[in-house]
């Protein structure tokens, strides 16, 4: 990795720092290729699972390829043509990887659209992607798109997996010659888009971001080069597994989905977290992908069903044993107590804890923030490592990200190969990279407000660390101001209120506000262990200590005065939390204006 570069800037400097690229981009061909060159070298190689009457059912290469060649034989019949968009809706399953591919390899441009999203995100998306047809898996998610049509024109086919939309295609495809889908495969470039991903947005309707083949090869490609120790096989020739819950409708599951393709990591699909426990313990990957949210429930959920008993202190004591442990490992390496305490809550914590995520999981890639370094921690010294990632839909998920054996807490690490990260004077993170998108469908003024001289402007603040780790601050335009004057960072506010295991999520207030108050949503199962209801004095508490302790952490004027108990919990249905569960605070203000009017009231 590059040294830390000064940029001068009049009396300020940029911070910048780069990672030359580990993978040679391909000049000709687009995604779909790497699949059909798996098949032809390995064409009995098992590489997806699919789930059928409860049982996983491996399925080859080669057999993956040719179902991805009928699908699209049966794409060209309907008359999609070269770079026609294609809507994508549906829950993570097998056939969201097989559609994907198939648009691919007949040249067409998928369009992913969130499961969670409202008709009027549906139809915007649809209509500004121009979409000539859109694939879905449920018979009320057609009705829905159907119901939109006479507003979008363009709109040709609606095809369901439920009512069989697989074999539908197939057979229509019948008389399409495989010549034709190889010779659109060849016609790719890989400048060409591969998709157009809709940002689910905190504000604001929906911007499409056009993402090339080559933005894809430059992302993935060098990252199965700098973590080896996630994507290729162990040294008993094991190869990885892993388990996608997280929407491949966003661009961090889908850059998980590709590297699996092209690395040979057997890869399988769980519709929702409903079904995530269940699938986990049957399909026992080996890594997975989450946000920090997962991970702080995981821990949360643990904590809460230890109790506050005898079972409660034996996890206190492994937590601080699993914190120890870890640390010690950057610090010279355990002693030979603190292995044999790890050893012991190995057997009665540990194994358990692990044991719900399959029991075979040694890493976990995070993005989407900053794990609480406790946590991250906690879970090192279990023996899950978590793999700290940074970036956004435009960059084609991540730019920096730590190393497996080398954990910075509060940090997301070092720029990946081939990618440039740069600290402008008001500390805005700014990127460049062959991973970066180079503009927005159908939005050219969105497209020129995103550069900055050619660096593709974040949104997010930042800095480095004396190593040359990337810390993110948080989003310029959250940053709260008092009406003291105070500028206070709400992000890592919340983080730390919502480590209590009684915490759902907080919202921190405060702009042009006298002082700072919180919105608070519990934990649904935590709470049930309480006697006492939401209003309860006992609760309110309990919220108060994990405010106390928050607010331990910053000066008087950042710290939250007053908060509210909500009495349900933010959702995507409700729209107050996007897809990858980030708080959509414009909406969250706008549904509880009352209550915050009430704390602000309050003598």
């Amino acid at each position: 990795m590059s040294a830390t570069a000064g940029v001068g800037v009049g009396k300020e400097t940029m911070k910048e720092r780069s990672a030359p690229a580990m993978a040679t981009p391909p000049t000709e061909g687009g995604l779909a290729e790497p699949l059909y060159a798996r098949a032809a070298e390995a064409p009995e190689e098992v590489m997806l699972d699919r789930k059928q009457e409860g049982c996983w059912t491996g399925v080859t290469a080669g057999d993956f390829a040719t179902q991805v060649t009928a699908v699209a034989r049966g794409l060209i019949a309907a008359g999609i043509e070269v770079g026609d968009r294609v809507g994508l809706l549906a829950d993570n399953a097998f056939e969201w990887t097989l559609f994907d591919y198939a648009l691919w390899a007949a040249g067409a441009v998928p369009v992913p659209i969130y499961p969670s999203s409202s008709e009027g995100q549906i139809r915007w998306i649809l209509g500004d992607s121009g979409a000539r047809a859109c694939l879905t898996d449920t018979a009320e998610r057609a009705a829905v798109i159907e119901g939109l049509r006479t507003d979008l024109t363009g709109l040709r086919h609606v095809w369901t997996v439920e009512e069989g939309a697989v074999d539908t295609l197939r057979a229509a495809g019948a008389d399409i010659p495989e010549e034709e889908v190889s010779r659109r495969r060849a016609a790719v470039s890989p400048r060409d888009p591969a998709t157009i991903v809709y940002t689910s947005g905190t504000t604001g309707s929906p911007k499409g971001c056009v993402l090339t083949h080559a933005n894809f090869f430059a992302e993935v490609d060098n990252i199965i080069a700098a973590l080896p120790e996630l994507f290729r096989p162990d040294a008993a020739g094991r190869r990885p597994r892993t388990l996608l819950f997280l929407p491949l409708a966003h661009v961090f599951g889908r850059m998980v989905e590709i590297c699996a393709i092209h690395a040979g990591v057997r890869l399988a699909h769980t519709p929702s977290v409903r079904s995530l426990l269940d699938d986990l313990t049957t399909f026992r990957p080996t890594f997975l992908l989450a946000v920090p949210y997962v991970l702080e429930k995981i821990h949360a959920t643990a904590q809460t069903q230890a109790g506050t008993g005898l079972k409660g202190r034996i996890f206190a004591a492994a937590r601080a044993t699993a914190v120890a442990y870890s640390r010690s490992l950057d610090e010279g390496g355990p002693g030979p107590l603190l292995r044999l305490r790890r050893a012991v809550f190995d057997r009665l914590v540990y194994q358990r804890v692990l044991g719900a995520l399959g029991g075979e999981a040694t890493r976990v890639i995070s993005g989407g923030g900053t794990l609480e370094p406790r946590l991250l921690h906690f879970y090192r010294g279990m023996g899950l490592e978590v793999i700290e990632g940074y970036g956004l839909t435009e960059t084609t998920a991540a730019v920096a990200a730590t190393r497996p054996g080398r954990v910075r807490p509060g940090t997301v690490g070092i720029p990946l190969p081939g990618a440039s990260i740069r600290i402008a004077q008001d500390g805005e993170i700014l990127v460049k990279g062959e991973q970066t998108f180079t503009r927005y469908w159908n939005n050219e003024a969105e497209t020129r407000g995103a550069f900055t001289d050619g660096w593709f402007a974040t949104g997010d603040l930042g800095e480095f660390d004396a190593e040359g780790n990337l810390r993110i601050i948080g989003r310029k335009k959250e940053i709260l101001v008092t009406a003291g004057g105070k500028n206070v960072v709400p992000g890592p506010m919340e983080d730390r209120v919502r480590e209590h295991p009684l915490v759902n999520q907080c919202m921190v207030l405060g702009d042009g506000r006298p002082f700072v108050t919180a919105l608070i949503t519990l934990d649904g199962e935590a709470l049930a262990r309480r006697e006492g209801g939401p209003d309860s004095e006992e609760v309110r508490a309990e919220v108060q200590e994990a405010i106390d302790a928050a607010n331990r952490q910053v000066s008087k004027a950042e710290s939250i005065r007053r908060f509210t108990i909500l009495p349900g919990a933010f959702s995507e249905e409700d729209a107050t939390l996007t897809p990858t569960l980030k708080l959509r605070r414009s909406a969250i203000l706008e549904r509880y204006a009352g209550e915050v009017e009430r704390m602000y009231a309050k003598r």
